[in-house]
């Protein structure tokens, strides 16, 4: 496969369309077509469906594209390390976060980072932790904050933060709260009859609640899956469920007088955040300045008060 070819399948798939690409090219939108063609006869496959509005990706093309991805992305890393030699340290460097912390985190990091290296291109991709150690295994980030990492070969994993799991319940519609007002924490025999609303595995919360409830002898009743933390908000206030999440996740929404939080603390169930890098990365000199950077907002927002129901790992 020629480069030049990858890279304007890249554009057009991304575009979803032979017109837009072209003019984001700057080139004649014929030649693009030529030059995407050459690669579908190379390949010997079509990659693209084209339809009136533009085109969409065949399997195979889908296939193509997660990979040629991974190798554009490579290539423009090496590349801005290789100019990352002159006076204006330019460079490029990828961070992925999960939802619900990603809010806390990831605006104070750039902002912090880009003080110090202005130059540096920053990309965050937010993605739930099982997500992200893909993303990192196939160096598609650079760095990811990541709830409960398991020790996979390779991964260097350093605990930052353990955040209090919580009880979350409705405040006005459908099931109502399932406790007193007055209620300040739960144990998690209270809540084995309440229908909760929960992340399918292998979610890192799905996983903790789940290794919990073995280990300490309950079933629970999972009536419903949502992987979105955004949508199990949703669901939850308007009673069709409960859930457990990160105090993180929902403070705003407590405060606001929209859901209910009861900490769960008899077992606590914790939940460790981690940053974890490639042990033996060389993907782009500034991992490392990206990861104190990460490190201290996140140790301040705790210190600050800021991230409520977590605490510094020491």
């Amino acid at each position: 496969m020629d480069f030049k070819e990858v890279r304007y399948f890249l554009q057009v798939a991304r575009a979803g369309s032979f017109n837009k690409a072209a003019r984001e090219l700057n080139i004649a939108q014929p030649a693009l077509s030529r030059q995407v063609r050459k690669l579908e006869t190379s390949l010997g496959v079509d990659l693209f469906v084209r339809h009136g509005r533009g085109v969409r990706l065949t399997s195979a093309g889908s296939l193509l594209f997660e990979g040629a991805e991974s190798i554009h992305h490579l290539v423009k890393r090496t590349t801005e390390r290789i100019r990352a030699g002159g006076e204006n340290l330019a460079g490029h460097v990828t961070f992925g976060v999960p939802p619900a912390a990603g809010l806390l985190i990831a605006p104070a990091a750039v902002e912090s980072f880009r003080k110090e290296w202005p130059h540096v291109t920053l990309h965050v991709r937010e993605g739930i932790s099982s997500s992200l150690q893909e993303w990192l295994l196939d160096r598609r980030i650079d760095v990811g904050v990541m709830h409960n990492p398991p020790p996979v070969e390779g991964f260097e994993i350093r605990p930052v933060l353990a955040e209090q799991m919580v009880l979350i319940a409705p405040r006005k519609r459908g099931i109502g709260p399932p406790f007193p007002a007055t209620t300040k924490s739960v144990r998690l025999r209270d809540i084995v009859d309440l229908p909760l609303i929960m992340p399918g595995a292998p979610h890192s919360n799905r996983r903790l609640l789940d290794q919990a409830a073995v280990q300490h002898g309950v079933s629970l009743r999972v009536t419903l899956e949502a992987d979105s933390v955004v949508l199990t908000k949703a669901m939850v206030k308007r009673g069709l469920g409960y859930t457990v999440l990160t105090m993180a996740a929902v403070q705003d929404d407590v405060a606001r007088g929209e859901l209910y939080a009861y900490p769960i603390m008899r077992p606590p169930l914790t939940n460790s955040l981690s940053i974890v890098v490639l042990r033996d990365t060389k993907s782009s000199r500034f991992v490392g300045p990206l990861t104190r950077h990460l490190e201290k907002i996140m140790r301040d927002l705790v210190v600050e008060g800021t991230w409520q129901g977590a605490v510094i790992r020491r």
